[in-house]
């Protein structure tokens, strides 16, 4: 059967939402399967509508979906296709959502506010979800809102391996965006030799979203070779105001290094006129032409998450894809 994959009387099957159907087939071809076939559509009214063409009866079966924007509208087909294969007797069911969505609002602020990624959690659970994958959640708490196993991909081994060979290791910063992201930052820093460590120091307005001021840099950047990390690159204002701080400090050069490319407007046009070397970034979220821009280098993601669903098919280990680090 298209789709399916047979190990002894365990069954595996791979479906996609339509948000980014590149890197579905990107996964599918390295686990040597065929995606699941699949009918989806948009009634008149917005009203989503899908059907897998095969039986999915008794399958171990994977649903992925990235979640670019209309979040709205992508969070909901995957919710959709998640109640549909509890409905067609999948016997587990894992939710693979790469850039987990809302995860930004993971706690609240102020009073009178959501915790948006809970609900999304438990949206998930609701809808018939056993499982969830995703890849470097904003934070680590959001493991805890899901009612269930959670596997959390860390793709710095893949953006620190290409970086490595970006730079010189002899004379090389590691700089987070915020004193949040140390601990993160101190990862990268083991992966690229012991470099040393520095963080931007920034101030945010919690009443205006995508806005942050970068003010100025603790640590030696000077003469430095700096690779600033972040999660995510939404509107890119802020890790474009840190590269100027950076270069305003005496930094030699930057290279900005992310997982998920959100890039709202006007981020592609202020990162390419940031300053940066380079942008790495992973294929989490679809990447059209026109956010693409010369200094743009784009790493598959599909390889990790590929390893990830096989880890959990067979009953293995997906700590062990980061070396017992994760």
């Amino acid at each position: 059967m298209t789709g399916i994959k047979a190990q002894g009387e365990k069954r595996l099957v791979l479906a996609s939402g339509r948000a980014h159907p590149e890197l579905a087939k990107e996964i599918a071809k390295e686990l040597e399967i065929d995606l699941l076939p699949t009918s989806a559509y948009d009634f008149a009214n917005g009203e989503i509508y899908v059907r897998f063409e095969e039986s999915v009866r008794g399958t171990d079966a994977f649903v992925i979906q990235a979640h670019p924007a209309p979040i709205n509208e992508w969070l909901m087909e995957h919710l959709i296709m998640v109640d549909t294969l509890k409905r067609a007797s999948a016997k587990r069911i894992t939710v693979i959502a790469p850039f987990y969505p809302y995860a930004r609002q993971d706690k609240k602020h102020r009073g009178r506010e959501p915790i948006s990624a809970r609900l999304v959690a438990d949206m998930y659970k609701t809808a018939g979800a056993d499982r969830l994958i995703s890849v470097d959640l904003h934070t680590a708490q959001i493991q805890g809102f899901f009612d269930g196993p959670v596997d959390h991909l860390m793709a710095i081994p893949l953006l620190a391996e290409y970086v490595r060979t970006r730079v010189d290791l002899d004379n090389v910063t590691v700089v987070s965006p915020d004193t949040g992201r140390v601990r993160v930052a101190e990862q990268w820093a083991e992966r690229l030799g012991g470099a040393p460590l520095a963080f931007v120091h920034k101030s945010r307005d919690v009443n205006v979203p995508n806005q942050a001021v970068a003010k100025t840099v603790v640590g030696q950047v000077e003469g430095r070779e700096c690779v600033l990390i972040d999660d995510m690159i939404d509107t890119g204002g802020t890790i474009a105001g840190a590269v100027q701080v950076l270069k305003n400090a005496g930094a030699k050069d930057v290279i900005i290094a992310s997982t998920h490319a959100v890039f709202s407007d006007p981020a592609a046009r202020r990162l390419a006129e940031s300053g940066a070397r380079e942008v790495v970034v992973t294929n989490t979220l679809p990447i059209t032409a026109d956010k693409q821009f010369p200094q743009l280098t784009v790493l598959s993601i599909a390889p990790l998450i590929a390893r990830a669903i096989s880890e959990v098919f067979e009953d293995g280990s997906v700590t062990s894809l980061f070396d017992g680090k994760a």
